[in-house]
């Protein structure tokens, strides 16, 4: 069976959140719908996301070899555990959903740290003198990346504002994921009428998004 890792990134219960609002509503439409895919829930907010220390680390991106790892204490060896854990269960995966509002033109720091533990040698790159390239290109991958943000962004701006976003689909290009689509909550301003509106607009795109990405 394929899987489909919904990944939310914002501290709020999700009845508050316009980004993992809208989230719910595109797992649970694509999974009506697609019936070969289960669920798999990441809560950045409540999962632990290791610190990328110096000696977890052989070299860049490339954990330590076996001989080195003995050598660390429990705990130290608990976090090793828990970052290739991420990464292989980011790997397995077939279509991805991360749900994130905009902060300071960005995306909340968890969401760093984590992409900073997937990005592993020989999970999801494989690092040579001279180069790098993605792994994530054995299957057909895909993923959505929803963001809210309180302001409507005008499209002339959108290169320069959504600095997250655009990380965001660089990040997951390089390491192989070939289709990726947004869907913008913008303008959920000050009010829950504006809120409310953001998230009806954004939750009309939805079908349109997931046939985007499963082509």
């Amino acid at each position: 069976m394929k899987k489909l890792l919904y990944i939310t990134v914002n501290s709020k219960p999700e009845e508050m959140s316009a980004s993992k609002t809208v989230g719910r509503a595109l797992v649970n439409k694509f999974l009506n719908k697609h019936n070969d895919f289960e669920l798999e829930e990441l809560d950045l907010y409540k999962c632990h996301i290791p610190r990328l220390e110096y000696q977890y680390f052989e070299k860049r991106n490339c954990m330590i070899k076996e001989n080195d790892f003995n050598k660390l204490n429990q705990h130290e060896k608990e976090e090793v555990h828990k970052m290739v854990k991420l990464a292989d269960q980011f790997k397995e995966a077939d279509l991805y959903v991360i749900a994130a509002p905009m902060w300071s033109l960005s995306f909340p720091s968890p969401l760093k740290e984590y992409i900073d533990c997937i990005v592993m040698e020989g999970k999801t790159i494989h690092m040579e003198k001279d180069k790098i390239e993605g792994l994530l290109t054995d299957k057909k991958r895909g993923m959505i990346y929803i963001q809210s943000s309180g302001a409507s962004i005008p499209w002339i701006l959108r290169m320069v504002m959504n600095k997250g976003l655009n990380y965001v689909h660089d990040i997951m290009k390089f390491i192989g994921i070939k289709r990726f689509e947004e869907l913008l909550v913008d303008g959920t301003g000050y009010t829950e009428e504006e809120r409310t509106q953001a998230i009806k607009e954004a939750m009309e795109k939805i079908d349109n998004v997931i046939e985007e990405v499963l082509r």
